[in-house]
């Protein structure tokens, strides 16, 4: 069913596309693409000073033998810190689609989805935007808000909410999908999640 903001029903039902809320989850693709969307966030730009950039001085720290300890040649020495790098790498789409889908059809099975009609907000309003999502029944923990396009208004409405996270659905990935403990849908998102899929 689609509600209204007011938790009420609005009398209309929506028919979940089996290609994307209905498939046969495959965890492995849901466990790639998360790796790969974390493994993007990471600057990778850790780096220590190799023996070239040190400003020690090479004197011998101590006799080669009969020390007690390993053999030690220079202060400068420091083989094994980080350098910049990139984390970054690639997966196949339909790699990518499956573990969407994979992930929206968990949602599915948990009923973890909720369908509301479109609406918009005049002015950034983040006790307006709590009101909606409690009578909702959304949940008090990581919810996720996904609209077919932009809305400053929606999204300025969030900021202050650390446990709702609002995105279109051009921004949807599996982690972000996995991540949240129920979704709230606009009415209409997911027209064009099938039309992607069904390309």
């Amino acid at each position: 069913p689609v509600l209204k903001i007011d938790g009420s029903e609005s009398g209309k039902k929506v028919v979940l596309d089996e290609k994307v809320f209905g498939v046969e989850p495959n965890d492995h693709a849901i466990y790639l693409d998360v790796v790969q969307y974390l493994a993007n966030q990471r600057q990778g730009t850790a780096k220590t000073k190799d023996r070239s950039e040190n400003a020690h001085s090479t004197k011998k720290l101590g006799r080669q033998k009969g020390g007690g300890g390993a053999r030690h040649g220079s202060l400068k020495s420091n083989v094994f810190g980080p350098k910049p790098r990139l984390y970054r790498f690639k997966l196949n789409k339909k790699l990518k689609s499956l573990a969407r889908c994979s992930a929206l059809t968990y949602k599915a099975q948990e009923n973890a989805i909720i369908f509301v009609e479109p609406f918009a907000m005049e002015a950034p309003k983040t006790k307006e935007l709590m009101h909606i999502l409690e009578a909702l029944k959304a949940g008090q923990r990581k919810v996720l808000v996904v609209l077919p396009e932009k809305s400053d208004n929606i999204f300025l409405s969030s900021r202050n909410l650390p446990e709702v996270k609002v995105i279109t659905v051009d921004e949807i990935n599996t982690y972000t999908i996995a991540n949240a403990n129920s979704m709230v849908l606009i009415d209409g998102v997911q027209d064009i999640l099938s039309a992607r899929v069904n390309r």
